[in-house]
């Protein structure tokens, strides 16, 4: 596979006459795609009914007259006021009922049904003029579902398309109710239409209904996806892709997936390390202008997986890409550092190492206007070079120079299921429980220990070609990832907190948590503990956050300085009863892996590793050189030779 550079551009925003300059440039550094549109519905259709895209006919036309390929954006992320007078109801209302109104974008509400009918018009209308130019090689979706918390909401048109889904689900209040547990508060419905969203309750809502809502949530960004995909196949056999974001969760990815040929997603590593990692302020200040060094690569590995989701082939071949790569400070996150020199460089060849087919800088040029005037991108607002122009360039001759690379399937993997993400938000049992932190700590400790990791689907089939599968949090096993425990090739982590819930969110009675065929275990109890609280282990390390009392007669593996068991096993599958820290976390790792013959190994800080088929990539996040296999490893510095 041949790498790819591409930038995101905004032709609306400069004078015509700068447009076939800018892509000369663009061309001259070596980008490949440039992505436009997304945000342009005024410009396209500036009263209802009324189509120009003249401009974009000749913005088309510039680009690829320059020898570059177009991603071409629906613009559906930015209704046009004109919208909103016309569907005065379309806005999104947040929990505690307020709407959520226009002056920025994304606001809609996924379940209004007039504001899609206008959606599938500007998508037809520019699906049936740009399917077949030569120069559109590519489409996106929208921008960001999810983004500025945008997927649920508590609109009249939210009640009225849950109850309908609903109705579809359980065919009769009965049905619901049984499901649902309303016995308990005497919250028994007689009807659908009786049924509210689960917000503004006097105390915490039915866990069920909550559940529920979020998979109907979830359930309208993908028909959302849909209707706009199933209309770009009438006229365009181009790849579809959607850019996803970092730490998102609120929808399920691998639904969305099912759609789309590509998965992308926008990679802001700063951004991310200030406002959505959980982190000591020893670890941000060391990584303040690199972001964290697992952070990219967990999405990375989630979204390769996404994108493998249409095919159903081997997640280590999913289509995927970056569509948004941080080149310097962005505008929106709580401080704004500027990277490394290096960097711009480093989450490029990062992200081809776990597989990426384009990475696309975010943007050309930076606005000296509105909401992102202060992001930075490869040009300053003059259009002087900015630090990421010339690492760009760099990467580019370096593509050329290096060719193409395999992907390979990785020794371990992860499972990650966006279900279990909304069950332990809905039920937490300890505030500082939360999925994504459970599974990430995970993946972070396979990482440190040099380790290349695979990310798979909740309803996995075969296991086989792994030696280590982990598969913590799981709230609920699948049927299909159940059967496929037996195949794996080594062995399987499950827990903590592993098939604790069944399909309706209700505990498991006959028998207990986890309930594995075969595995003498059983959860007798759980509590959560507070941050400063931790039960030590006797091999080292400790348990946080979550700790639960193991019962059975499978194998003790680990236990707990007080005696209790933590890691139970039976044949090809162990349970884990409690959330290690990051030291038991990678010790327990590592001690499997030798039981497996999995080679591991202890890197120097902020070393990470990566292979490829022929390749191994080593990547330095740490701000000073390392030395690794004999080789000097620069601050922000990425190394590869042959394996």
């Amino acid at each position: 596979m041949k790498s790819t550079l591409g930038v995101c551009y905004y032709p609306e925003h400069w004078p015509e006459e700068w447009w076939a300059e800018d892509a000369r440039r663009m061309r001259e550094i070596g980008l490949t795609w440039v992505r436009i549109g997304e945000f342009a519905w005024s410009r396209m259709e500036p009263e209802p009914g009324r189509i120009d895209l003249g401009w974009l006919d000749r913005a088309i036309a510039a680009l690829g007259k320059a020898g570059l390929k177009v991603v071409l954006g629906t613009p559906t992320a930015t209704p046009p006021r004109w919208m909103l007078t016309r569907h005065p109801d379309m806005l999104a209302r947040d929990r505690e009922g307020r709407e959520r109104g226009f002056g920025s974008r994304r606001h809609y509400c996924f379940s209004h049904r007039g504001y899609r009918e206008d959606c599938a018009g500007i998508v037809s209308v520019l699906a049936e003029r740009y399917g077949r130019n030569p120069h559109v090689q590519a489409w996106q979706t929208d921008n960001e579902y999810a983004c500025h918390d945008t997927v649920l909401s508590y609109s009249d048109a939210a009640r009225s398309a849950f109850r309908d889904w609903l109705a579809q689900k359980y065919q009769s209040p009965q049905a619901l109710n049984r499901a649902w547990g309303n016995v308990f508060w005497s919250m028994d419905y007689a009807s659908f239409d009786e049924i509210g969203l689960p917000n503004l309750t006097v105390t915490e809502p039915n866990p069920a209904h909550v559940m529920d809502f979020r998979r109907f949530a979830s359930d309208e960004v993908v028909s959302f996806n849909r209707l706009q995909t199933d209309i770009i196949r009438k006229y365009s056999d181009r790849p579809i892709a959607h850019n996803y974001m970092g730490r998102i969760t609120e929808f399920d990815h691998f639904a969305t997936g099912a759609d789309l040929d590509i998965a992308s997603w926008d990679s802001y590593p700063i951004g991310f390390l200030s406002d959505r990692l959980e982190a000591s302020s020893e670890h941000k200040r060391r990584y303040l202008r690199q972001g964290d060094p697992d952070f990219q690569a967990f999405h990375h590995d989630l979204y390769r997986a996404v994108g493998a989701r249409r095919t159903g082939g081997p997640v280590a071949e999913g289509r995927w890409w970056v569509m948004e790569q941080q080149p310097g400070p962005v505008n929106w996150a709580p401080f704004n550092p500027a990277p490394l020199p290096g960097m711009a460089r480093l989450w490029a060849w990062e992200a081809f190492a776990h597989g990426a087919e384009a990475v696309c800088y975010f943007r050309w040029r930076q606005a000296p206007f509105a909401q992102e005037q202060m992001h930075a991108g490869l040009l300053r607002p003059d259009s002087a070079p900015a630090p990421a122009y010339a690492e760009a360039a760099q990467v580019a001759s370096e593509i050329e120079a290096l060719g193409e690379l395999a992907p390979v399937r990785a020794p371990v993997a992860l499972v990650f299921d966006y279900e279990s993400a909304w069950a332990w938000d809905t039920q937490p049992q300890g505030r500082d429980f939360d999925y994504f932190r459970l599974a990430f700590a995970a993946y972070r400790a396979l990482r440190r220990l040099g380790l290349s990791v695979d990310m798979l689907p909740p309803d996995a089939t075969d296991l086989s070609d792994y030696r280590l599968v982990l598969a913590p949090g799981v709230a609920t096993l699948s049927q299909a990832l159940r059967g496929a425990l037996q195949t794996v090739g080594g062995e399987v982590i499950l827990g903590p907190r592993t098939n604790a819930k069944t399909s309706d969110f209700a505990i498991p009675t006959t028998p207990l948590p986890p309930a594995i065929p075969g595995l003498d275990c059983t959860v007798a109890l759980v509590e959560s503990l507070p941050p400063d609280v931790a039960e030590p282990l006797v091999k080292g390390g400790a348990i946080r956050h979550w700790l639960e009392r193991l019962e059975g007669a499978a194998e003790v593996v680990e236990a707990t300085a007080s005696g209790q068991p933590v890691l139970m096993r039976a044949g090809k599958v162990l349970y884990l009863g409690g959330w290690p820290d990051d030291e038991a976390f990678a010790r327990i790792i590592a001690d499997r892996c030798a039981a497996l013959g999995v080679a591991t190994e202890s890197l120097p800080e902020g070393l990470r590793l990566r292979d490829t088929a022929g390749l191994r990539f080593a990547i330095n996040y740490g701000p000073e050189p390392v030395t690794y296999a004999g080789r000097t490893i620069g601050a922000a510095d990425v190394a590869w030779w042959p394996r």
